[in-house]
């Protein structure tokens, strides 16, 4: 069987899910997405699943807009990516391209044979294809997220796990229970905190679920898998979440552990599954919904690929305010000595962790 992994050492095996781990893959000499197969999989991807979008030029203000593709044929969509300013994504990637779930399979199935901890349920992944100097702003992802660099250059911070410094526990908790989308307040000192990455193709960089990032493209067209999955504990981290919530808004209790081991953790699973299930009957369950409104079409004749509809913009801030008051901690603010400098790397075989 084929191995994509490339000169994984034991550590790097036992840090996934545990550290910001950035390793050695070769997925991206597998031709699977080189520029003939990536029009073919554009060509073949159900409409509804394949996103087109573009944004604004400043990291701290978010202008994410939704696009529609305007009938553009697949290569000349792909060639405005290289030269415009936009961003692809073939949502739900391994439903649709069975030669990508051979090879993600395989590696999720090798990366569970070296590391009996680690259990990789409910796969998923998503292709991103995007232009040179393109950016995804700061958020978190609520499975565990492994970004899988095939083609191109890109930056990617990423924060401290854990820490309700760089996204309050209030917010957290409103990403897993779908009362808001993935992205969350930033400021830019939090970059003081960051690990700096500049990925490139035969690069894997992870990180533990919930972990806040944010990434630019430095050049060339980017071409990224970012696949997703869950298991017991990922599962159980975000019933906790849910639990927290819940039990500080019906009966005010003061519950603020997001430990997700022992008894404890086990029984606010299991109140958020009940706490889920009575929503369901009762038709109260929150669904998180597509908030983007369709303002721009695919235009090869604009500059940057891409014309503005007659619509209202989008908010330019979709982020909660009274969420993120008083996220950062007076003394942090005060003093720079309280966050740690950037950490630059460039190594393609090492496991970096947060300090």
């Amino acid at each position: 069987m084929t191995s994509y992994l490339k000169n994984w050492t034991p550590d790097q095996f036992q840090s996934l899910e545990e550290e910001i781990l950035l390793a050695r893959h070769t997925l991206h000499e597998s031709g699977l997405f080189d520029d003939a197969n990536l029009i073919r999989m554009i060509d073949r991807h159900p409409p509804q699943h394949l996103g087109i979008n573009t944004m604004g030029f400043d990291e701290e203000i978010l202008e994410w807009r939704e696009g529609h593709r305007n009938g553009v044929p697949a290569d000349v969509l792909l060639n405005l990516v290289r030269t415009g300013r936009l961003w692809i994504n073939l949502r739900n990637t391994l439903d649709h391209h069975p030669d990508v779930r051979e090879a993600i399979d395989a590696i999720y199935d090798e990366l569970e044979a070296n590391n009996r901890a680690f259990q990789a349920v409910d796969r998923s992944a998503n292709l991103l294809i995007s232009s040179p100097g393109a950016i995804v702003h700061y958020h978190i992802d609520v499975p565990v997220n492994m970004l899988w660099h095939l083609r191109g250059k890109k930056r990617v911070w990423v924060y401290p796990p854990f820490d309700f410094h760089y996204v309050s526990q209030e917010v957290i908790e409103a990403v897993c229970s779908n009362e808001q989308v993935e992205d969350v307040p930033y400021e830019t000192m939090f970059d003081l905190g960051a690990k700096v990455f500049d990925v490139e193709p035969g690069q894997l960089l992870t990180w533990p679920q919930l972990t806040p990032h944010r990434v630019t493209n430095l050049e060339g067209l980017n071409v990224s898998l970012s696949t997703e999955h869950k298991n017991p504990r990922a599962k159980r981290r975000i019933n906790v979440h849910l639990a927290n919530q819940w039990l500080r808004r019906t009966f005010g209790l003061p519950c603020r552990s997001a430990e997700v081991n022992g008894p404890v953790a086990h029984a606010k699973q299991a109140l958020a599954r009940c706490v889920r299930k009575g929503r369901r009957l009762l038709g109260t369950e929150v669904v998180r919904k597509n908030e983007y409104a369709v303002t721009f079409k695919v235009d090869p004749d604009a500059a940057f690929g891409f014309t503005l509809l007659d619509q209202p913009l989008p908010p330019k801030n979709r982020w909660l305010p009274e969420m993120f008051s008083g996220q950062l901690p007076a003394e942090a603010l005060a003093t720079e000595a309280a966050w740690p400098q950037h950490n630059q790397t460039k190594d393609t075989a090492t496991v970096a962790t947060t300090a």
